[in-house]
């Protein structure tokens, strides 16, 4: 049997994003937690199916909807199979043990608001206390985002067997706590949200700038950061200020996205990006959200950054944009969050802010960025400002070997033509 066409792959791997962490999230609402990989193993083979029926017939006219069937079908063969109802799931066992009522109560976790609620709780289960908090971020990842094991071992700076055993744990604590897909009480609700959020910012920031080598943008992952963001802060519980703040500087970097490559897929640095081609209703809904956010004296890393995003979007230019405030903000932030990221982009505002030799100073001290090709590119592009042409083109050279990008690599080798 021959492979199916690349477009039918591209688009099941569009909807594998899209569609995968609501279909898991509802058959693990209707399966139990517990059984987890049943869920992740019927979405699968559904996206198996997907490829193989509609690589040698027609795309169906709503192809979400084929794949929801598809699934639910599935379930449904599962549970008839297995015919332990009130083991798999007492709360439903009375309309799922006949056969008059099975098919329709399985049809009815399968409209919008029940797919939103199954989402909503599949994100706080998987953020349980009991799941040690680094495989927390790493299961929601994994299971309601879609994104591998090496795309997550890139977001924390780790290896991939070390995501791997971090999923592990956290499926075995659901297994062993038997952990539901229920909503915290009140009192667990704040920490447990911190994690979703960190979690969306993750997957957002993938989106963004992508461990993809031949995509540095990935539009599919920041739209479902987007979409899971706007969901929280449709909920009474989940509606914070820090909620607000996340979705504001989602919305204000989404709106850069058709400026930062070129039609050759090259890219374009903010300095030199046509901010006409910069989305208005976007930036719009950023100081909606950042409004929100402001309404409680509740201060969260999304504040600043959102802030911080803000005075980016509101610059007429990128000389006139107001490196101030922003080296200012930075460092607020470095105090409230000091990592090692923070103090590089604190670094490279103060070039702006202040000028090229502190920045130069500033980047040195840091440290944990070792495999980061953006802090090398950081310091040539200082010593390149400097006219220290030979240290630049060292440290340019120096980034390219830690990026696997062909359009960082590309933009990389630019600038050392120009030492």
């Amino acid at each position: 049997m021959s492979n199916p066409p690349a477009h039918i792959n591209q688009l099941v791997d569009h909807l594998f994003r899209h569609e995968s962490g609501k279909m898991i999230a509802v058959l693990s609402r209707l399966l139990g937690l517990q059984r987890l990989d049943v869920a992740q193993d019927i979405v699968q083979d559904t996206l198996l199916q997907a490829m193989n029926a509609w690589g040698f017939n027609s795309i169906p006219d709503k192809p979400a909807a084929w794949l929801h069937r598809v699934a639910r079908n599935k379930a449904i063969d599962f549970l008839r199979r297995e015919k332990r109802f009130r083991e798999i799931s007492p709360q439903y066992a009375y309309l799922l043990e006949s056969e008059w009522t099975l098919a329709n109560t399985v049809q009815q976790f399968f409209v919008e608001n029940e797919i939103r609620d199954s989402q909503l709780r599949m994100m706080f289960a998987c953020c349980h206390p009991s799941i040690p908090p680094e495989s927390q971020i790493a299961l929601t990842l994994k299971t309601l985002c879609g994104l591998n094991v090496s795309e997550i071992a890139k977001a924390f700076l780790t290896s991939d067997d070390t995501i791997s055993k971090r999923i592990y744990r956290a499926k075995e604590k659901i297994r062993t706590e038997k952990i539901e897909l229920d909503f915290p009480e009140n009192g667990q609700l704040n920490d447990r949200i911190e994690a979703v959020l960190k979690s969306l910012y993750l997957l957002f920031n993938e989106g963004y700038n992508s461990s993809h080598p031949e995509q540095l943008i990935r539009e599919d992952l920041c739209e479902e950061a987007l979409r899971l963001c706007y969901l929280l802060t449709q909920h009474p519980a989940t509606n914070a200020p820090r909620t607000h703040a996340l979705l504001a500087l989602m919305c204000f970097q989404s709106s850069r996205l058709h400026a930062r490559l070129d039609d050759k897929g090259h890219i374009i640095l903010l300095k030199y990006q046509d901010r006409s081609k910069w989305h208005l209703p976007l930036i719009k809904k950023g100081y909606d959200h950042l409004d929100a956010a402001a309404e409680t004296s509740e201060v969260s890393t999304y504040h600043f950054e959102a802030v911080i995003a803000s005075l980016h979007a509101a610059a007429p230019s990128f000389e006139k944009t107001d490196w101030k405030s922003i080296y200012h903000l930075y460092e607020l932030l470095y105090q409230l969050q000091p990592n090692p990221v923070i103090a590089m982009n604190k670094a490279i505002a103060s070039a702006y802010a202040v000028n090229r030799q502190q920045a130069l100073e500033e980047l040195q001290q840091i440290k944990g960025l070792e495999q980061n090709h953006l802090y090398y590119a950081s310091i040539a592009e200082m010593y390149f400002d400097l006219q220290q042409k030979k240290e630049a083109k060292a440290w340019f050279q120096k980034a390219i070997l830690y990026t696997s990008s062909q359009s960082e690599q590309q933009l990389l080798l630019e600038k050392i033509s120009y030492c």
